[in-house]
């Protein structure tokens, strides 16, 4: 083989792996900062995520707990899903957080919106 060959193969080689990679950088979701002062609507902010997540595809009744909007606040309520003591503990924030094991899971943005209506009191408003 000579030098040209060589030459000729190192060029497309080089071409090939160059033109080959292709990269897709992945950001990470910039999460919101949320102003404490601001309080947080049950009905306009937290309620629309499980409807948008899908959550009430099996939260509907059975199994609990009920995000069906006529008993979403109530459920969540009354079987201890929400920790006002400790709010990042509370279980309507920890299993469908983006880190948990729940299968559908909120974007960060929804889990941190979540966890500030939690730490202002998780009222239904």
């Amino acid at each position: 083989m000579n030098v040209k060959h060589i030459i000729l193969l190192l060029v497309v080689m080089v071409s090939v792996l160059a033109g080959g990679c292709k990269y897709d950088w992945i950001l990470p979701e910039e999460v919101p900062v949320i102003d404490p002062e601001v309080p947080i609507s049950f009905t306009q902010e937290i309620l629309p995520i499980f409807s948008e997540k899908n959550c009430t595809a099996c939260h509907d009744g059975s199994p609990a707990p009920d995000l069906s909007e006529a008993n979403a606040y109530a459920s969540i309520n009354s079987a201890s899903y929400i920790n006002r003591t400790t709010p990042e503990e509370s279980v309507i924030y920890t299993e469908p957080h983006p880190d948990g094991e729940h299968t559908v899971k909120y974007s960060a943005a929804q889990a941190a919106l979540i966890l500030a209506w939690i730490e202002q009191g998780a009222e239904n408003n």
